[in-house]
C-alpha cells in the first residue's frame, strides 16, 4: 500500500525541504539545467564542463540528485570504468521547470542589474 505524505515547505521537519536544496543548489542547476538536459553525460565531461566543481562535490551532487530520482547513473562493465549520466523523467521535469526561472533571468537581466545598481549606490550614499 503506497502511503500519501503530506508536506508542508514551511514545517523545518518536511522532507520536502531537502530536495529543494538539492534541486536549487548551484552545483545541482548547473548539472540538470545547463548539462544534462541535452542528453546522456560522463562524469568527465560533466566535470570539464562545469568550471569550478571539484571533482568530490560533483560526485557528492550526482550521487543526491540521484538518490532524489532525478539522475540515471548507468556504469558499463568495462575497463576503465565508463558511467553515463542522464535525467529520469522526473529530472527532466523539475530541470524544465528550473529552467523557466533561468529564462526570466536571462530574459529580464536589464532589469535586474538595474536593481542591483541603484541599491549599491542608494547604500553607498546611506
Amino acid at each position: 500500500m503506497e502511503s500519501v505524505q503530506v508536506w508542508d515547505v514551511f514545517d523545518v521537519n518536511c522532507p520536502s525541504r531537502a530536495v529543494m536544496e538539492h534541486i536549487s543548489s548551484k552545483w545541482g542547476v548547473l548539472v540538470q539545467i545547463l548539462l544534462l538536459r541535452s542528453g546522456t553525460l560522463r562524469f568527465s565531461e560533466l566535470r570539464r564542463a562545469i568550471g569550478g566543481v571539484s571533482e568530490k562535490m560533483l560526485s557528492q551532487t550526482l550521487q543526491t540528485l540521484e538518490r532524489d530520482g532525478l539522475v540515471n547513473r548507468l556504469v558499463h562493465p568495462v575497463i576503465p570504468p565508463h558511467v553515463d549520466y542522464s535525467l529520469t523523467d522526473l529530472g527532466v521535469r523539475a530541470a524544465t521547470t528550473v529552467n523557466t526561472l533561468f529564462e526570466l533571468i536571462g530574459n529580464n537581466w536589464a532589469e535586474f542589474e538595474a536593481a542591483q545598481i541603484a541599491y549599491d549606490r542608494r547604500k553607498a550614499t546611506a
